[in-house]
């Protein structure tokens, strides 16, 4: 795993020194990516640059360095990544012909499969996650690729006649070059999803590579200030539309194949020449990933959790079971809040851009613990998308089944009704009849929750539940001062999988937005900032196409997700260790604003300096922010947005 950068400058500026200079500072900001060696190659004539720092993970070696130059001379390549099936690669290539390898890593047998089949013949053979650069020095072309997932990062625009390109933002800031802006309709995306979704970024002219593509730009379409549009190689619309036009048909079948190709995503992903362990929460998918390691190992499987003392949000206690039924050998922190809120400076230097995910604490935490023991840790990062555990998808549709019926005229009608009283009345009228309430039918924040049921009553639709469910500020137009939200996937229903089933559509969606931009860079920032290689078995392509072929009601039945991986893993961990509600990966950030972090927050959300930033119309803001504190409503995750970008803000451009 490694952290890369550099650019290719069109203004010829600069001489071989700077430029290597350069491109070594811009890789040293991304130095807890790769802290094992780093290295630089320049092409002053070219105007090419490219910096390269190394984690370590296979053939140790000096043989392993980067930028590496490929066996003919003509390519050169920085990349960031695992392909676990390099080996095959390796073989297929050899009986082309190509030998006299150099050493035994994937770096190497990229760069041949590259010039043996071209950057897209390459990458459709890559089995792992991968973000890469490539410079054809035959043609003076940039080539660049992404995994189909979207694990790995990669950042890139021209900005005053200097194409830069990198696994993050801060790297780009080292370049004396760089002279980023704000890029106001992407912060509008940013408070409607808590990320900036792909190809967005916060800058302007800066965009990522979405996952599953490749770009190949020419040299002299850059000095025009063009570069072409990416094209994918892999596509998970068609994925689902080819599985719902071919559905599994024998359920036990299915079972069987399920197993066996995840007993081959975990394994390839046990091939390491540094320790090894595991993320292990006690849910479904970390619990399934950690059984099959243990099943293929000859030693205890490292295993990490952390755990918090808050009711509600703790799983720590039943990860430690399933690790002991499996003899694991299990290591697990207790995090106060006090440990907990101490991230949260330096959050923005970790997240990079602009992200509000607030599980991004404990997973940075969990991160940082296991790297004091491990180099890569295996995750059940992909189970919900693929296998529809995602609450979304159990209650979305049975509650329009509920409210559908009625005339849109009804339903805005009862939507007026409910929203006529305040929050706080319906908290005293609930206030006054909580005592004849079942104790397991209680709800906290009654009036926040029958407001929010109002705003589910005036939808219109199945797809507008999907985008309101999805959506943190729901108008964010309203918020960012000048902004106009950019079209998305999300909002652009010609490029949604052309399925019948909404709940399969659901999951498709969130497979190519929610997952590569929340959940998996989430984990990429927090792993990279400890020098941690996290793995994803469930993210194997493999899965993903196999488990579009299985019919939703296989997965999602009698209120539970996951059906096929429950099947799976029940042949290998009973039933009782696993079978609770699902919790989320969260902190209560709800109390703590009202409570710890009440002055840090004002700090940076008071009326004058929203003011004066104009980035935010203050008086929206302020309203949830007195809103929250007085307890009426619940807008954490509201306010956690405003917050995450106003620290941001204040890191990098304050």
């Amino acid at each position: 795993m490694c952290g890369i950068a550099g650019f290719l400058d069109t203004t010829g500026s600069a001489s071989g020194e700077e430029m290597k200079r350069m491109a070594l500072q811009m890789a040293e900001a991304i130095k807890s990516r790769g802290p094992d060696d780093h290295g630089a190659w320049v092409d002053q004539d070219e105007g090419i640059a490219l910096g390269h720092r190394r984690l370590s993970i296979l053939d140790l070696s000096s043989k392993g360095r980067q930028p590496m130059v490929s066996h003919s001379g003509r390519y050169v390549i920085v990349y960031n990544g695992e392909i676990y099936n390099f080996q095959d690669i390796r073989c297929e290539l050899e009986k082309t012909g190509v030998a006299g390898w150099r050493g035994h890593c994937d770096t190497e047998v990229i760069l041949e499969a590259v010039e043996k089949w071209g950057l897209a013949g390459a990458a459709g053979r890559f089995n792992g996650m991968f973000a890469l650069v490539v410079w054809d020095r035959k043609k003076r072309t940039l080539g660049f690729a992404r995994d189909r997932l979207g694990k790995k990062p990669l950042y890139y625009g021209f900005i005053n006649g200097i194409f830069f390109f990198a696994s993050e933002l801060k790297a780009l800031n080292e370049h004396p070059g760089f002279n980023p802006e704000v890029d106001i309709n992407s912060l509008a995306l940013y408070l409607r999803h808590n990320y900036i979704p792909a190809p967005y970024s916060i800058y302007k002219h800066i965009s990522k590579l979405p996952p599953g593509h490749i770009m190949e730009i020419p040299v002299n379409k850059l000095t025009r200030g063009d570069a072409p549009a990416s094209l994918q190689y892999w596509s998970a619309r068609e994925s689902y539309e080819r599985g719902e036009s071919s559905p599994a048909t024998d359920i036990e079948s299915a079972v069987t194949e399920l197993e066996r190709l995840l007993k081959d995503c975990v394994g390839i992903r046990m091939i390491s020449d540094v320790p090894l362990g595991a993320f292990l929460s006690g849910g479904i998918d970390s619990s399934l990933v950690v059984a099959l390691m243990q099943a293929q190992s000859s030693q205890p499987v490292r295993t990490f959790t952390i755990g918090f003392h808050e009711k509600g949000y703790n799983e720590a206690e039943y990860a430690k079971q399933v690790a002991a039924y499996l003899g694991c050998d299990h290591t697990e922190l207790y995090v106060t809040a006090q440990e907990a809120m101490s991230v949260i400076p330096d959050i923005p230097s970790i997240y990079d851009e602009p992200f509000s995910d607030s599980s991004q604490i404990p997973t940075y935490l969990v991160s940082r613990m296991a790297r004091g023991y491990v180099t890569v840790s295996l995750s059940g990062d992909g189970g919900d998308e693929s296998f529809g555990g995602y609450n979304r998808y159990l209650w979305a549709m049975s509650i329009w089944r509920k409210i559908g019926w009625a005339p849109a005229g009804v339903r805005d009608l009862m939507a007026t009704i409910l929203t006529m009283p305040p929050p706080s009345a319906w908290n005293m009228v609930y206030g006054l009849a909580e005592p004849i309430i079942p104790k397991r039918a209680r709800i906290a924040n009654p009036g926040d929750k029958v407001h929010k049921l109002a705003e589910i009553l005036a939808l219109s639709g199945p797809v507008e539940m999907y985008r309101w469910l999805v959506s943190h500020f729901k108008e964010p137009e309203k918020i960012v001062i000048g902004a106009r939200e950019p079209v998305t996937v999300l909002s652009n229903q010609g490029a949604w999988a052309d399925v019948d089933d909404f709940v399969r559509q659901m999951m498709f969606l969130d497979t190519i937005t929610y997952l590569p931009d929340d959940i998996l860079t989430k984990v990429d920032r927090a792993s990279m900032a400890v020098s941690l290689e996290a793995r994803a078995p469930l993210l194997d392509y493999r899965i993903v196409d196999f488990a579009a072929t299985i019919p939703v009601g296989w997965n999602i039945s009698d209120g539970q997700g996951k059906g096929l991986l429950r099947k799976v893993l029940y042949k290998h961990v009973p039933r009782e260790l696993i079978e609770r509600p699902k919790m989320g990966f969260g902190i209560p950030i709800d109390s703590w604003l009202r409570g710890p972090l009440k002055d840090w927050a004002e700090s940076l959300i008071n009326e004058k300096r929203l003011a004066e930033e104009s980035f935010f119309n203050p008086a929206p803001v302020r309203e949830k922010w007195e809103e929250h504190l007085s307890g009426k409503r619940n807008w954490q995750y509201y306010l956690w947005d405003i917050l995450m970008f106003q620290a941001w803000l204040e890191t990098y451009h304050g």
